[in-house]
Parts: structure tokens; C-alpha cells; sequence
């Protein structure tokens, strides 16, 4: 029998007017210690992202998710912050902040498989 696994969540969004609070889901991030997991995934649909905010760079946006997942994977190439340990990089993640890509407040859950739960939680808040 497989275990369930503890893992947190956040949804990635979009927040063209910081002063509005409207926002387009465009991702999550999911984070499961006991499976050594940190993922984030996103999907950038233009047509929304321009019929929501005509302003909006999906080219600089584009490259700051990016960064984001380069950050969930850790290494030299995700500068300072992806040096750190894999919790302390979904909490630097997940802080509040007022920029254009926020997240969500981070919600608990159990999975059996993280990569799956990341797939499925996608699916439904994203796309």
C-alpha cells in the first residue's frame, strides 16, 4: 500500500493592475518534502493574458516564470536563491509580494505521487 505524502501548494498568477487585484491563474507550484519534490508549472495563453490586460509584456513574463522554474530546480543556475534548500526555496516562492506574478496563499494537501497531484491541480485551476 502506498503512502500519502503531506505537499503545499500555490497558484501562480498574474496581476497586470496591483492596485485592482484582478488576476489570471497561470500556473502552480507544488512542493512535497518526503518526495524531495519542487515543480512549478504554467502556461502563458496569450489571448487571455491580452483580452485581460491589453498592457501586459508575455515576453517578459514569459522569462520570469522561467526563473521561477529554474529556482524550483536548484543549482548554479538559479543564482543565490537556488542554492538554498528545497523548503526554503518553495517558502521564498510563495512570499507575498505586490508584483506583477504573485502567488497564491500556499494550501496543504496529500498526494500519492507529486508529479501527478502537480499535473491534476494544473489542470484545474489553470487551464
Amino acid at each position: 500500500m502506498q503512502e500519502h505524502h503531506l505537499f503545499e501548494y500555490a497558484v501562480i498568477r498574474v496581476v497586470p493592475r496591483v492596485e485592482r487585484e484582478e488576476f489570471l491563474n497561470v500556473g502552480v507550484i507544488l512542493y512535497c518534502q518526503k518526495q524531495g519534490f519542487l515543480q512549478s508549472k504554467f502556461n502563458l495563453d496569450h489571448g487571455r493574458l491580452k483580452a485581460f490586460s491589453g498592457s501586459v509584456d508575455v515576453s517578459e513574463l514569459e522569462e520570469y516564470l522561467a526563473v521561477l522554474n529554474r529556482i524550483c530546480i536548484g543549482g548554479t543556475k538559479s543564482g543565490p536563491i537556488g542554492s538554498l534548500p528545497i523548503a526554503s526555496r518553495f517558502r521564498w516562492l510563495t512570499a507575498t509580494r505586490s508584483t506583477v506574478v504573485q502567488t497564491s496563499k500556499v494550501h496543504p494537501g496529500f498526494c500519492k505521487n507529486a508529479g501527478e497531484t502537480l499535473e491534476k491541480l494544473f489542470r484545474d485551476l489553470v487551464l
